[in-house]
This record gives structure tokens, sequence and C-alpha cells, in this order.
């Protein structure tokens, strides 16, 4: 795959950074989807903005990657989405450089408390529930990743399950579906079939584990799989963030539709 390089550990990671221009927030035709790195995501759907789990600054483990824009220079975000508290989707350091151009937030229980107490005024909402952005209907959709209730460190409160979610975002060009970190649903297996997929193959218990992501994207033969959450943490030996899109190939139907993207780069969403 042509945006695939390997660290001298032999991580697979994105082949190079490409620098976001401020073009990727004006108005277009169609929707595209930029990869910023992990799970960071930025959508432009015709000129509205969504910021999807940025992480753009002051990551505490060390990097594969540059980053692709600075956040104290984006000039417009319509809606900022948080999947869930963990640091590598909620940097209050990169929320804090780009309020100034941030029209609303948008996160679970619990993770919505914490954002308000840190000055964001972040709508909080449920698992299921339903919001518009523009011309943008956004869907959460359920997910298993409260992982914290395992760990002693952080046992000093209870973390519900409903607190972490993932986004089902309808455009005018088309569906994409983000089922964000969380283990195999029977859920996940019974949705319309997106056009789009923010696919996180992770071999982890807590994540999808590499079974449960070919189970998941061959339910969904047709469906763009923009891979995320590989190739950006150097950590090659925590299947967290060490998964290689060239293994996906192999495994998957339709094999080309597996997208290993370039750090900044977009794909466009097709109808299929």
């Amino acid at each position: 795959m042509r945006h695939i390089a390997y660290s001298e550990a032999g991580q697979a990671m994105p082949a190079q950074t490409v620098a976001l221009e401020n073009e990727a927030f004006e108005a277009i035709d169609g929707t595209k989807v930029y990869w910023l790195g992990n799970a960071s995501i930025l959508i432009n759907s015709r000129g509205t903005i969504l910021l999807i789990d940025p992480i753009l600054d002051s990551f505490d483990m060390p990097l594969l990657i540059d980053m692709s824009v600075d956040s104290k220079t984006i000039p417009k975000v319509d809606a900022l989405l948080i999947s869930h508290i963990d640091n590598d989707h909620l940097s209050f350091e990169t929320l804090e450089n780009c309020k100034n151009v941030t029209k609303s937030y948008h996160a679970p229980a619990h993770v919505a408390d914490v954002m308000i107490d840190q000055g964001f005024e972040a709508i909080e909402h449920a698992v299921g529930s339903s919001f518009t952005v523009g011309d943008i209907k956004i869907t959460t959709t359920p997910t298993r990743h409260n992982w914290q209730n395992e760990m002693e460190k952080y046992k000093y409160r209870e973390w519900k399950e409903e607190e972490y979610v993932g986004f089902w975002i309808e455009t005018l060009d088309g569906t994409i579906w983000l089922p964000s970190d969380s283990q195999l649903l029977p859920e996940h297996l019974e949705m319309p079939q997106a056009d789009m997929i923010l696919f996180d193959f992770s071999d982890n218990d807590w994540h999808i584990t590499y079974e449960g992501a070919i189970k998941e994207a061959n339910t969904y033969p047709n469906s763009d799989l923009l891979c995320i959450h590989w190739g950006s943490i150097d950590a090659p030996t925590w299947n967290t963030f060490n998964g290689d899109p060239n293994d996906l190939v192999k495994d998957v139907i339709n094999p080309n539709r597996v997208h290993a993207l370039n750090v900044g780069e977009a794909l466009d969403l097709v109808k299929k």
C-alpha cells in the first residue's frame, strides 16, 4: 500500500505528513474526510466543519508522525465531537487553542461535565440520541470501552458504558460511521451500510480485536474503510496502536476499499 512505511522497530506508519491548508476549511461541493493522525478526524461537508477527537498538541506518548496543522491556526469549527475521555481522544490544550473559532461541543455523559468544568460548554448526548449541525445529522451509537473499571488506579468512580459513544453521521453526500474505540457489540453488526467507516482495527481486547474488525468490515462489504488508530504512536509492542493496514488488504472482502492515508490527507465521501 503506497502510503505505508515502517519504523525501525517494524511498526506500520504513514509515509508522510501532508500540511493541512486553509482551503480544507472552505466551502466545497461534496464531503471530504481528513485523517489527522491516530483517531483525529476532520470532516468538511460542503463547508460545514466537524472536528472529531482532535489530538494536535502535547501528546503524552512518543509519536511516529508530525501534526498536519497547528491547532492555533484552525480557522473554523462548526462542531467539535468527543467520543470519550481517553487522553488519545481528548486534548484540552487542542480545545483551548481553537476555542475562539469553535461554535459547539458535543460529548457523552461525564465527558461533557468534565469539559464544562474546564470551560467548554459541551452539550451532553445520550447513546442513541441525534442532533444536527447545519445540514448534517449526527446520531450517537453504542460502544463498550470502559476499561478503567479493571484498573485499580481508576477505581475512584464507576466508569459507565454510556460515557463512551460512536457517531453515525448523515451528510448530503452519504453516511459516515465512527464506531469508535469499542469491543465488538451485536449492534455493530446490525447497522445500515455506511458509505464510509472510520475504521479502528486494533487487535486489543478493549478495542474491536483484529478478528472482530474483519467481521465488522465484511458485514458491510461495500463501505470504504478509512483506517484510524494506527501508525501514529511509537508503541511497537502495544497492540492498541500498532495495527498494519496491509493485513486488512489480505482479509477483507473488496480489499480496494481499505484506505491508509497519509496524515493530513483526505478521502472523498462517495455514496454506494
